[in-house]
């Protein structure tokens, strides 16, 4: 498997300077995000302006490998608002583009949300018509995905929606595309299930993979903590992995929220993916 990590995971500075941060940290490739406005890497990015960003990374020795966004919690793409939806699938083929420029694989990609406390408190869906939209806003999108020879991950995430690896293994079963698969968030699963379970159910459907470890104690956002510091069973993890065959990109999801020595999360995530790996 090849370890990378998320531009979240890194303190304020420009892509460059986590480009080498990641580099000097023992990481083989970065997943960075499309943002709105505010950013390197938005919705109005240029062909021209992705390229400069591609050269940094290889310059650092850095691959660039999926395209993340937090877009999804602004705009769903099970939206009831018709113009919200048609937003979210553009924001989708915009992420595939820029995927494309940067010789990516993959892109991420919340499938829709029943509710998320934390995004949108007071906004919630009826479950089957979340379902019904985000399935179709999702096979919209589809054939963009073949065309660019670019995966979209669906991630499993904190939206009350496609609550179990069964569940998520059959949308993507009715997606029907070779193109679209799992960004299977490793520690996202505990608040509902384990992470050996998902892996085994969903097999070849995972594209992509999240490393984060959760302490189930602890509740809420609070409980995401270092990786090795919480409940995931990562032997077991590791084992189901390779019994699967993967040997993609498992890609370090952070909080940095280190007051001191900000870049401290980088190189201790690092270390933690090397033992998780069998590299140390």
């Amino acid at each position: 498997m090849k370890k990378g990590i998320s531009i979240w995971s890194f303190p304020a500075g420009s892509l460059l300077d986590s480009f080498k941060l990641a580099a000097d940290a023992g990481f083989e490739g970065v997943e960075v995000a499309l943002d709105e406005n505010a950013g390197e890497i938005t919705l109005h990015s240029t062909e021209k302006d992705i390229l400069a960003i591609k050269q940094q990374a290889a310059d650092c020795g850095i691959q660039l490998y999926s395209v993340a966004s937090g877009l999804y919690w602004s705009y769903f793409l099970n939206d009831a608002d018709d113009s919200v939806r048609q937003k979210a699938q553009d924001i989708v083929k915009k992420q595939l583009e820029v995927a494309a420029a940067l010789g990516c694989e993959s892109i991420l990609v919340i499938p829709g949300c029943v509710n998320a406390e934390f995004a949108a408190p007071g906004k919630v869906m009826d479950y089957e018509t979340c379902y019904k939209r985000s399935l179709e806003s999702i096979l919209k999108v589809r054939e963009y995905a073949e065309s660019y020879k670019v995966e979209i991950g669906l991630e499993n995430v904190w939206n009350k929606f496609l609550l179990s690896p069964l569940e998520m293994r059959d949308f993507i079963d009715k997606v029907g595309s070779d193109f679209v698969g799992s960004y299977l968030d490793i520690g996202n699963t505990l608040a509902n299930g384990y992470p050996e379970h998902w892996i085994r159910a969903l097999g070849k459907r995972i594209k992509k993979v999240h490393f984060k470890d959760y302490r189930m104690e602890a509740g809420g956002l609070h409980g995401f903590v270092d990786l090795l510091a919480g409940d995931v069973n990562y032997p077991a993890v590791t084992e189901e992995l390779s019994k699967i065959g993967y040997d993609g990109w498992v890609t370090a999801e952070m909080i940095p929220n280190y007051k001191y020595y900000t870049e401290t999360i980088i190189y201790n995530t690092s270390n933690a993916m090397d033992r998780i790996l069998g590299r140390k």
